[in-house]
């Protein structure tokens, strides 16, 4: 099989097209011959050396995935050669074939193509997980979403929208905030140009949110404390601008918050697999009425992952990049 191959600590021109053998399914994989690949922000950190994949991973990079079953595990229940899934995978998506475990596959939502349906599982369970299942978010709530132009941050606006909370979120450009009011954000933000907190205090009265869902940290922290009402959450789910600040921590205890915070790639196959039903329950009857669709900015070439990295980095996509492997 074709499969891409990188160089730890390279640039994305490092990233190249090689050749491989098939990976064989274990008892309790699905082996599947894959149609699209999902980029995402965890595999640029991986390939600058700057995230460490789990020991029990695939080496090589690719988190997600959406194709054909061709091969199931002995010790698999629920699924078929022929089924078309998507997945979440542990490493080893940028592939034409990927093994992943069959408690992360979730079927394809009806009506949804296999590209569609390749952009679902690491944001849509990475929103599940820190705004649903903690039970954060519900109908009366607020939420301010940074990095709306995002895969994330699409999604969390799509979500939250869909069961009745109001979003505020911020985006760096008037094409990326344009989509972010289509999809449902009652107010947007450029934070070019804008102070969110200003934004903020107007929009709900001088009251602050109930959540902020933030990728930022740095000097984003002390301002999202600040942001939030009695008994908010902030919960931090990346640190594009840094992890280390000094700040006061006394809004914390004046306003009850909670500091929150959760990776997705390490936590137990058990702890995933529950996260995964969870959201399969909620929010797959929506989409298969076409709603809360994930919004593909581009779809490449395996060939071209290079390319897709690069973009990836430049910030410029709006929602997801893929790669087609078939």
């Amino acid at each position: 099989m074709k499969y891409i191959h990188h160089v730890s600590g390279a640039g994305a021109d490092a990233l190249t097209l090689q050749e491989g053998d098939v990976p064989a399914a274990r008892d309790h994989e699905l082996l599947i011959r894959v149609a699209y690949a999902g980029v995402n922000r965890p595999d640029i950190l991986q390939r600058m050396g700057l995230y460490n994949p789990p020991a029990s991973a695939n080496p090589f990079l690719g988190l997600e995935v959406s194709g054909v079953v061709v091969q199931v595990g002995k010790n698999v229940a629920g699924w078929k050669v022929g089924d078309e899934v998507c997945g979440l995978s542990h490493g080893g998506g940028y592939a034409e074939f990927c093994v992943v475990d069959a408690r992360h596959c979730l079927p394809v939502p009806e009506g949804l193509t296999l590209a569609q349906a390749a952009a679902l599982p690491e944001n849509y369970i990475t929103v599940w997980a820190n705004l649903f299942a903690t039970g954060l978010v519900g109908k009366e709530s607020t939420v301010l979403v940074h990095g709306g132009g995002s895969g994330i941050g699409l999604t969390a606006i799509q979500l939250a929208s869909e069961v009745g909370a109001k979003v505020i979120t911020t985006a760096g450009s008037s094409e990326k905030l344009e989509v972010c009011r289509q999809l449902g954000a009652r107010h947007v933000i450029n934070y070019r140009t804008e102070d969110f907190n200003e934004v903020v205090d107007t929009a709900t009265s001088g009251t602050g949110v109930d959540v902020v869902l933030d990728m930022v940290g740095g000097e984003y922290i002390a301002r999202n404390l600040r942001a939030l009402a009695l008994d908010g959450a902030l919960v931090q789910i990346s640190f594009l601008e840094g992890s280390v600040v000094n700040i006061d921590l006394q809004p914390i205890m004046l306003k009850r918050l909670r500091v929150m915070g959760s990776t997705l790639r390490a936590r137990t196959p058990e702890n995933k697999a529950m996260l995964i039903r969870g959201l399969q329950k909620a929010f797959w009857p929506i989409l298969a009425k076409g709603r809360c669709l994930p919004h593909i900015h581009t779809v490449l070439p395996l060939g071209e992952a290079a390319r897709a990295h690069t973009l990836m980095e430049s910030g410029k996509h709006i929602g997801k990049i893929l790669l087609k492997a078939d």
